[in-house]
């Protein structure tokens, strides 16, 4: 129970906190609410050590009365705090109980630094042995008074502060060593920062996700919509956080009362069903003297309070719409589900059995219903969800179902040092083969082999362009995407940046065109003549450079005379056998040391439209990968300076990041190729300017496709069918397009083990220009794995089954593993292959007794041993 008052700490006196606690006793404690939680204004002032002291004008017969009354009714008692210590106590110099060494003036970390949010206080240091005295000292006192729960708020990362200009995670683990030997419960609050989740989990038994749920609308409402909305993209991300040991918090339920909530009806149970499934605590917001016969049905049904009860955090199949389906795999091998309309009318909203991990039909009850709804072999569609509504079930797999258990899963335990994905994992790859198709009977050159070809279109914000240019868009000329840019003043120019061998300037030629100057990494090559005496040409390479090394280049082009300059598009060149993996800089890929924060919507043309930045020099990023090669992109700028760039630990080069003017956007600083196929790490080190950016690396990886380039002749004689090698088992291979356009298989094109043939008939119907045909190849199970490199390193899965099968990628790093069923070793299974695979069924037993089974595998060899998914059947 916390309640938020517009009367801020006068609501929070000893009558009304006995009153809350009876009025929980009565009608909510038979279904397990035991805690009262007192917010913000408890206190006032310090006693003689600095420690907190109850305010004597809400407590006038002390705390201690209002705590025991509390306890005797059975139920628990939390109180609330910040970081950091006052400048008064600090001022105030007074002795830490207990330890007459240590004065409260000598805690504060000097210089000074900001505690909390708000600017309350100054940051502990906590390397000191006197600051952790201190909070031991505080600590005691608390559980001396009988405190079971301690709210800890303003707690940054986070609050409002996730680089790391404010860090609390020292106090953070300071109170956690003060609070445990005392099993006073710890929560941390608000909006804390993801990128720390293990850290909060180590130390904390729950962690606010968001800001406060409170609309801060004074005698009219407690909430609103939008700020129970918000809550499902953030709980999309925190949800595999949260297990036993500690919870995503939501903030306070505010559900009790529809006088006071501001929600609807739909909304408060759509409310209670996410808080629920969530398995998040149920603080309720309310005036419990005040709870309405609908609020207390909400928080008084036992079926709904089971699901929260469970622990199981509920995952979405998808947020993209305001449909959504959210569940859960329960022990017993149900499942909870929830499908909630998040939009403005009423909607359809149905779960599809195999998007849960169950194959095979299902009985389904509603929860908040109380109603058995019967059997559906594939799903459940809810008619009409009322705007913003839900409707929360219970769908239990008939027998001879199967059901597939991701790697992340609560029932999967895991012994030794494990880690989720850390560039191991397999997502859904797309790798293209580039074809060129060309006709020799009309005269048509081919292109050398091996050489791929990528258009960049004039509007691709990596191109520079000085002076005054617009663009034409719509002109329906026969451009390349049917667009261009132009400029009439002599000396404006265009720039591009490009990683290749080659590159072309592709433009239209017309009389209204003059001479070009090209310059090529700043070196003057050749005017060009973009004139036509009559007529208009579309996508004319007037100049093209081959030859050059593979690595960074910069092709200019300087206006000279004509009316007009235009730009279409550039062909780059690069070697085939590489493909290109773009890591934007928030990727869990990337890690960021010292102070850094992220610009999101700057309109300046960033990849993705965002950068991470910071100030001090000696502030680093970092990211390790699985490839031969690696770009660092970012903006160039005047307050910007000089980058240190190490791979594997090797200092490698000082590169430049400033520009005497004006801004570059998505500039490759630096570049490196060859690396041995395998693991390497870059890290990036400021060392000079006013900011460091990164906005995307680039890694280059061994293509999945031999060859990646081909040449089709439309010349009769010379049409041939073009064969290419799957890098990755054909299972893995899930489709091939054109343009957005599927081939089909066995009519376009074959396969035959890891060979795919395209065939000449649908190759001779293409247009001569280049085209990409895109080889989709499958991710691993719903996109992660789990991984470890230690032998003997293991994990369990408990079940009740008649079968079970493991099914999980083979790849050149991993070796054996042992299978154990029931504590029997089974098999030893080879996982090592000369490609990378998904989904692989490595093992599977059957014909087992249907009663509870433990399968456990075990590392023996290899590099890495990775588990994705286990299947088991039902009966």
């Amino acid at each position: 129970m916390q309640v938020y008052s517009p009367n801020g700490g006068t609501w929070i006196n000893a009558a009304q906190l006995k009153a809350q606690s009876d009025a929980m006793h009565q009608k909510l404690q038979p279904y397990g609410y035991k805690y009262i939680n007192i917010d913000a204004g408890w206190n006032d002032g310090v006693d003689a050590y600095g420690r907190p002291k109850p305010s004597t004008a809400l407590f006038p017969n002390g705390f201690q009365e209002v705590i025991d009354h509390i306890h005797a009714n059975g139920q628990k008692v939390g109180i609330y705090s910040i970081p950091g210590i006052s400048p008064a106590l600090r001022q105030a110099n007074l002795p830490v109980f207990g330890h007459p060494e240590c004065r409260t003036g000598d805690l504060a970390l000097q210089p000074l630094q900001q505690a909390d949010y708000w600017g309350f206080g100054h940051r502990i240091d906590m390397a000191k042995p006197c600051a952790q005295a201190y909070l031991n000292s505080i600590a005691d006192l608390y559980a001396e008074w009988g405190i079971d729960f301690l709210k800890f708020d303003s707690v940054t990362p986070g609050s409002g502060h996730n680089d790391l200009s404010m860090d609390a995670r020292a106090e953070v683990a300071g109170w956690s060593q003060a609070l445990t030997p005392h099993g006073i419960w710890f929560e941390l609050s608000w909006a804390l920062d993801i990128n720390y989740a293990d850290y909060w989990k180590q130390y904390a038994n729950g962690w606010r996700i968001d800001w406060d749920v409170e609309c801060y609308c004074p005698g009219q409402a407690l909430t609103a919509w939008p700020n129970i909305s918000r809550l499902f993209p953030k709980l999309a991300d925190w949800w595999r956080h949260a297990g036993p040991g500690g919870w995503n918090d939501l903030d306070s339920l505010n559900v009790g009362n529809g006088a006071m909530d501001g929600l609807t009806q739909d909304e408060r149970r759509t409310a209670a069903t996410l808080w629920a499934v969530s398995a998040a605590p149920f603080y309720l917001g309310n005036d419990l003297t005040q709870l309405d016969q609908f609020g207390l049905s909400l928080l008084t049904n036992t079926e709904v309070i089971a699901v929260n009860q469970a622990g199981r955090p509920a995952q979405p199949v998808s947020t993209a719409t305001d449909q959504q389906v959210w569940y859960s795999l329960n022990a017993d091998s149900s499942y909870t589900v929830a499908l909630f309309n998040l939009g403005g009318s009423p909607s359809t909203v149905t779960a599809n059995w195999s998007d849960l991990g169950l194959a095979g039909g299902a009985q389904v009850r509603d929860l908040w219903a109380k109603q058995d709804l019967g059997s559906f072999a594939s799903g459940f569609t809810a008619t009409a969800v009322p705007a913003h509504g839900v409707r929360l079930l219970k769908v239990t797999p008939q027998a001879g179902s199967t059901i597939s258990v991701n790697d992340d899963d609560q029932r999967v335990e895991y012994a030794g040092t494990w880690q989720r994905n850390g560039g191991r994992e397999v997502t859904t790859i797309t790798d293209s083969l580039a074809v060129t198709t060309v006709d020799t009977t009309a005269g048509g050159t081919a292109p050398a082999a091996g050489v791929r070809t990528t258009e960049v279109n004039n509007d691709n914000p990596a191109i520079n362009y000085t002076g005054t240019w617009s663009r034409s868009w719509s002109r329906g000329l026969g451009d390349y995407q049917d667009d261009v840019q132009y400029a009439e003043t002599n000396g404006d120019a265009f720039s591009y940046t490009f990683t290749g061998t080659g590159v072309d300037y592709v433009t239209e030629k017309h009389a209204s065109q003059g001479d070009v100057d090209i310059y090529v990494d700043g070196v003057f090559k050749q005017t060009v003549s973009t004139y036509q005496a009559s007529g208009r040409g579309a996508q004319q390479v007037v100049y093209s450079i081959s030859g050059l090394t593979n690595g960074i280049h910069t092709i200019r082009g300087v206006k000279k005379s004509g009316q007009f300059i235009l730009l279409d598009k550039f062909n780059i060149r690069t070697p085939g056998g590489v493909r290109t993996v773009s890591l934007n800089n928030n990727d869990a890929q990337i890690t960021y040391t010292g102070s850094w924060g992220n610009s999101t919507g700057r309109g300046f043309g960033d990849y993705r439209d965002d950068v991470q930045y910071a100030e001090a020099n000696d502030d680093a990023f970092s990211s390790t990968f699985a490839g031969t090669g690696v770009d660092y992109v970012t903006e160039t700028h005047p307050s910007q300076g000089e980058v240190d760039i190490y791979i594997d630990g090797t200092f490698k080069q000082t590169v430049n990041t400033s520009q005497a003017s004006g801004r570059g956007v998505q500039q490759v600083v630096y570049s490196i190729s060859g690396l041995a196929n395998g693991t390497h790490t870059i890290r990036g080190v400021k060392k000079s300017g006013q900011f460091i950016l990164v906005d995307r690396l680039d890694i280059r990886q061994p293509s999945l496709l031999t060859p990646d380039t081909a040449v089709f002749d439309k010349k009769a004689s010379a049409q041939a069918d073009v064969v290419v090698q799957l890098g990755r088992p054909a299972s893995d291979l899930t489709s091939i397009q054109r343009g957005g356009t599927t081939l089909v298989n066995g009519t376009d094109y074959t396969t035959s083990g890891a060979v795919v043939t395209i065939k000449k008939s649908y190759l001779a119907a293409q247009p001569i220009g280049y085209s990409s045909l895109a080889f989709t190849f499958r991710s691993d199970y719903r996109d992660d794995i789990h991984a470890a490199t230690a032998n003997g390193a293991s994990f369990e899965f408990a079940f009740k089954g008649t079968s079970v099968t493991w099914l999980t990628a083979v790849a050149p790093d991993q070796g054996e593993a042992d299978v154990y069923v029931d504590n029997v070793l089974i098999q030893r299974v080879n996982l090592q292959s000369s490609t990378r695979g998904t989904l692989q069924s490595v093992f599977t037993r059957s014909a087992l007794s249907n009663t509870d089974h433990v399968l456990r595998i075990v590392k023996v060899s290899g590099t890495v041993l990775r588990n994705d998914m286990i299947r088991y059947t039902i009966s």
